[in-house]
């Protein structure tokens, strides 16, 4: 039972991993019993699945086979596995359990990715080193042979004997590591391959590109690198996904724009699927982006820039993802197809999350020529490192793996055993939405010959990807062949895409007819997508069509009498462009911006903004602004945050005149104090240890006529977005409360806040550790180096882990008080309360209408 701290003057706000005594007590008596085993894999009945579902643990790899991170099936429905830092195995489960396992002894290995196609196994390595010893040792490796290189090798058994003999490189890449080169899987036409890598990994000189090979970093200000260095000089395309033939002799570049995707998979119509990767380390700030399903269209940028350079999934020149997910580490992915499950399952794109320990069941709704989809947990429990998975072609069971970064390796079997029928159910037909993205994408190579008319048809269509296919197939013509045809154009949005294409092509001489075409655009008509569109435009004329004209530069700035808009989107891209063009009179209302009560992201994305301002200041604008510094320090975020933080100051520090600094001296001599990230809250007076039965209302019509700038601002002030998003905003360790306030009755809303613990979801279940040396730990576990686990026991600062040591657990155990503090709305008033409520709901029922159109 969850008990209520006792009150004094101040709120005291209690995190689950901030037990009383009494509660530790208790929670340590709890651990008498069976808990789980602690330096094996998971048992399978600690496995969390649906109801029907049945796990069994089939193999635990032994250490000196190292930790397995990828399979495929060969032709006789055997396994074939890799060790992330050894050699290859093949995998024989047997009816009654046995598994066979045997090492595949030839110089290949450190595969990511694995395919049984053409007769042959392709294996995608990034590199071997025969001098490498023990866990890392590759058989067979003569000493004096060079290191192998990162690439697509072709393994065949050329004797018929059932065993591989023969290695032969097919293409190599250049990069290595978890951000190498990954997965290869075969077309759907079965008669070619299709490769990913991540961003460490360069393009292998396509031989035809269905991307506009045009693609450059365009940042309008200045971007900072990561705060640490990572892939600080890694420029774009990122993460990219080839085509290749069975000989590897012609590579097609399909997409690019990724972090670090580590599978593909094409649903059973031919649409091609990833699910990429986030920058842990950029939680908190405004430039993070959750690991993220993505439906890969031809000719795809995903906008994965280094540093703060990322790009907005909004940003019309990129393609968006079809579902965030949160934080975590993408691993294998895989469709449902050919599985004994239910229809509903079948149906479904798995894909792993190493970090958390999860397996997702997310699911596609026919959304216009894309998809909009849902997630369902399938399969979790701590400490499980999914790294692949694949559904048997023999008895239609989910085979998955766990290991990576030499932790412990194992191999698994989901069954379904439950009185739901099993039969092969129909996929879903393709809308004819599909159809004419399908079209034009069959314009998506140099020397084509499209339809002009057709295309410039479907360049205002209301599909958003069919307008992107459009304009890639415009790319790939020469701009002289319709460029005065775009100057013509009336209409708003193909004006805005033609512009768009124009601006990216980079002709210099173009600059001033993109300008006036894009002047004609009555802000006023467009709706608030097309004014981003609007933006952006304006943008890429600055990044890339030379140096602005005078005339280029007072047009831009005349969009400052729209600003601010109190549309977040509109006025965070309004203020970098109006920035980009000295525009004085922006930089106090962006001062403003920056010091309104709002989630930290946006308030950090001003500030980054203000650095590069070098007009409309005052000395009263300048104190503000670098006081805001000062209390930056109450705000928590990944690893790279106060990094960013501080450079973000400096940059700005560095940009005043030597009157300028002496005039500020003051407030830049100033030193930030660790601040307690509830301060404010706990400022603020105790008004009442609010009860369910105190806030419920008799109906909802108390919501009605609510003060919804004060709901907002209630949602900042307790807290909500350092852990929750809200519609962009806010923190991502805990759930999305975007379409909350449509998806929860009043009664169920204000109980998740009131008594955080009486459901709590698996997604964000906790574990207790209880250690050998007396302490428990309690957390979720983010991540796994070899013997140690790294857990994040405080949602509020989630760049901060306590690493542990998997040898020094006694036990572990599902924690029942949820990581979300309580009493967090003790110091507001009923009004205050009504107004956060009648905010949520409002927010959710947008959410809801938008999902609908």
């Amino acid at each position: 039972m969850n008990q209520r701290p006792a009150r004094k003057t101040s709120p005291l706000i209690v995190a689950a991993s901030q037990l009383s005594l009494f509660s530790a007590l208790i929670l340590m008596l709890s651990f008498i019993g069976p808990g789980i085993s602690l330096g094996q894999a998971p048992a399978a009945d600690l496995l969390k699945l649906p109801k029907g579902f049945n796990a069994e643990l089939l193999y635990s790899v032994p250490d000196e086979q190292g930790s397995w991170v990828s399979m495929t099936y060969d032709p006789q429905g055997r396994l074939i596995a890799s060790d992330q830092y050894g050699q290859l195995y093949r995998i024989t489960p047997h009816s009654d359990g046995h598994v066979e396992v045997e090492e595949i002894e030839l110089t290949i290995g450190f595969a990511q990715g694995l395919l049984c196609a053409f007769d042959s196994l392709y294996v995608v390595s990034y590199g071997i080193d025969p001098k490498a010893k023990g866990k890392n040792k590759v058989k067979n490796a003569a000493a004096d042979q060079a290191k192998l290189p990162a690439g697509l090798y072709r393994v065949r058994d050329t004797d018929n004997d059932d065993k591989y003999d023969n290695v032969e490189l097919l293409r190599e890449f250049v990069g290595k590591s978890e951000h190498g080169p990954h997965a290869v899987i075969l077309s759907p036409d079965k008669k070619s391959l299709f490769i990913c890598a991540g961003n460490a990994t360069e393009i292998p000189h396509p031989e035809t590109s269905r991307v506009p090979m045009i693609w450059q970093e365009d940042q309008l200000l200045t971007r900072l690198p990561d705060a640490r260095g990572h892939a600080a000089g890694r420029l774009a395309p990122g993460g990219w996904i080839c085509k290749t033939d069975p000989d590897g002799k012609s590579f097609e570049l399909v997409a690019m724009g990724f972090r670090n995707e580590y599978d593909i998979a094409f649903d059973p119509n031919g649409e091609l699927f990833t699910y990429d990767a986030d920058m842990e380390w950029d939680v908190g700030l405004p430039w993070y982006r959750p690991t993220r399903v993505c439906h890969v269209v031809s000719g795809s940028e995903f906008g994965w820039r280094n540093g703060s350079g990322k790009w907005p999934e909004y940003y019309p020149d990129s393609v968006p993802p079809v579902l965030n997910i949160g934080p975590g580490s993408p691993t294998g992915i895989t469709f449902g197809t050919g599985a004994k499950f239910p229809a509903d399952y079948q149906n479904a794109l798995f894909i792993s999350d190493w970090s958390y320990g999860m397996i997702y069941a997310v699911r596609m709704e026919p959304h216009g020529s894309t998809y909009q989809a849902t997630k369902e947990k399938f399969c979790s429990a701590p400490a499980l490192p999914v790294t692949d998975l694949v559904i048997s072609p023999t008895d239609g069971a989910m085979y998955f793996l766990i290991g990576g970064r030499r932790s412990q390796s194992a191999l698994y079997r989901v069954s379904y055993v439950g009185d739901e029928s099993t039969v092969a159910a129909p996929y879903p037909p393709t809308v004819p939405a599909v159809a004419v993205r399908r079209k034009l994408e069959s314009y998506h190579l140099p020397n084509s010959k499209p339809d002009l008319n057709y295309v410039w048809d479907k360049l205002g269509d209301p599909d958003r990807l069919i307008r992107y296919a459009a304009r890639t197939a415009l790319e790939h013509q020469p701009l002289g062949s319709w460029a005065d045809r775009a100057f013509q154009e009336t209409d708003s949005q193909r004006t805005l895409e033609l512009m768009t294409a124009v601006a990216r092509m980079g002709d210099k001489e173009q600059q001033a007819a993109v300008v006036a075409s894009l002047s004609r655009l009555a802000w006023n008509s467009l709706s608030t997508n097309q004014r981003v569109h609007l933006i952006r435009d304006y943008g890429l004329v600055l990044c890339r069509m030379g140096q602005p004209t005078e005339q280029t530069r007072a047009t831009i700035q005349t969009l400052a009498k729209y600003f601010p808009t109190r549309e977040e989107m509109l006025d965070r891209e309004l203020s970098k462009l109006l920035i980009a063009v000295d525009c004085a009179e922006a930089t106090e209302p962006i001062v403003n911006l920056l010091l309104s009560p709002s989630a930290q992201e946006p308030q950090i994305a001003y500030a980054m903004m203000l650095s590069d301002a070098k007009t409309g200041w005052n000395q009263s604008l300048r104190e503000k602004y670098f006081e805001w510094f000062l209390e930056s320090a109450k705000s928590k975020g990944g690893n790279s945050f106060g990094g960013y933080i501080d450079n973000v100051r400096k940059q700005a520090i560095e940009s005043l005149s030597d009157a300028e600094r002496l005039a500020l001296a003051s407030v830049l001599e100033k030193k930030a104090e660790v601040v307690d990230p509830y301060a404010d809250l706990k400022a603020r007076p105790v008004v009442k240890q609010w009860t369910m039965h105190d806030l419920l209302p008799k109906d909802d019509k108390v919501f009605a006529n609510r003060d919804l700038e004060n709901g907002k601002k209630m949602f900042a002030l307790a807290s909500c977005y350092r852990c929750h998003r809200m519609e962009g905003q806010g923190g991502i360790v805990g759930p999305d409360l975007t379409p909350a306030g449509h998806r929860f009755n009043t009664k169920d809303l204000i109980e998740t806040i009131i008594d955080p613990s009486k459901e709590i979801s698996d997604q964000y279940e906790a574990t207790i550790f209880q250690m050998e040396d007396g302490r428990m730990i309690t957390g979720r576990v983010a991540n796994l180096n070899g013997e140690n686990y790294m857990v994040q026991e405080d949602m509020i600062d989630p760049g901060r882990f306590t690493n542990i040591k998997v040898a020094e657990i006694e036990a572990m155990k599902p924690s029942k008080v949820s990581m979300m503090p309580v009493g967090l709305l003790d110091t507001l008033t009923k009004d205050d309360i009504l107004d956060l409520l009648a905010y949520l709901k409002v927010v959710g029922q947008r959410a809801a209408s938008s999902e609908s159109q």
